[in-house]
């Protein structure tokens, strides 16, 4: 068995999709069923034993300035949180990988997965039914994981936390350090650069069960899970457009963040009663689209 030496959590990208609510809070900030994402992963961390807890921030830094006071949690800060995708996170922690939990700062379980003791690297893995368009993982006679495709039917997924080994964190840090700075990587996920190194990155897949692991991509998606959204977004931003429609705020759905030009976000695209809006940011101005 393997000592788990730490846990990093990747709390720097924008979660775009997530828009408006994180436009005016860092997703891993949202309270879920009386309990802040990021604030209660921190609790199961060190419920399960794990020394030490890192958090890799970029987004909204300031927000998670008090977790080192409540939690004892050591803050990263991935300055390239804007310029690149995630593989930034690994590399801002890459002195501290080791026999390391990497974790999503915005996953709900609902029973602690974390032990202070693992048998092998994992990726965590939820059973899709049908049809998805989730990352779906193949293993090979030994266990390890030996394909990932995206979309796939009655397959595991890739959903939710993962363990890295001392001897898998040099492997890919070895793969990392000698991309990062090739133009192609800076778009990519770190489990894309896995994925093209299965042969010499060695995974297993961990499997939960339904109703373990939840991410939430929208809000439509945490309405589902949490039904206190319905009717109060704790938005100020959907707040505002639905006092402008005269409608209560469970009429306000399918929101997407949209852009215009350099801008990051330049406000949020919804439905109301099948018409379509959009909701300038800047000037605060809804337009029928």
């Amino acid at each position: 068995m393997i000592q788990v030496d730490n846990a990093i959590i990747m709390a720097a990208g924008t979660s775009s999709r997530f828009a408006p609510l994180s436009y005016e809070r860092h997703k891993a900030m949202i309270d879920v069923k009386g309990e802040i994402l990021i604030e209660r992963e921190i609790r199961q961390l060190i419920d399960a034993g794990v020394p030490k807890v890192y958090v890799v921030t970029g987004y909204k830094a300031e927000q998670f300035d008090y977790l080192r006071n409540k939690f004892g949690v050591i803050l990263i800060h991935n300055p390239e949180y804007l310029s690149r995708n995630n593989n930034s996170s690994i590399w801002a922690a890459r002195d501290i990988l080791r026999n390391s939990y990497v974790c999503s700062a915005d996953n709900f379980f609902s029973a602690n997965p974390f032990e202070r003791e693992v048998d092998d690297s994992y990726y965590a893995a939820v059973y899709a039914r049908g049809r998805t368009e989730e990352w779906c993982m193949q293993e090979d006679s030994e266990g390890y994981i030996s394909s990932v495709s995206i979309g796939g039917e009655n397959a595991w997924y890739m959903l939710g936390h993962t363990f890295w080994s001392a001897e898998f964190s040099r492997a890919f840090l070895e793969i990392l350090e000698a991309e990062y700075r090739l133009p192609q990587t800076a778009d990519k996920l770190w489990e894309k650069i896995y994925i093209e190194h299965l042969d010499v990155l060695k995974m297993r897949m961990r499997k939960y069960d339904p109703g373990t692991i939840f991410e939430f991509d929208t809000l439509d998606e945490l309405r589902e899970f949490d039904e206190t959204y319905r009717d109060d977004t704790r938005s100020a931003l959907i707040k505002k457009a639905a006092a402008k429609l005269g409608v209560p705020e469970s009429k306000i759905v399918e929101i997407k963040s949209y852009k215009q030009g350099n801008n990051a976000a330049a406000g949020f695209a919804f439905q109301c009663d099948s018409q379509h809006y959009q909701y300038s940011y800047g000037s605060g101005t809804l337009e029928k689209c």
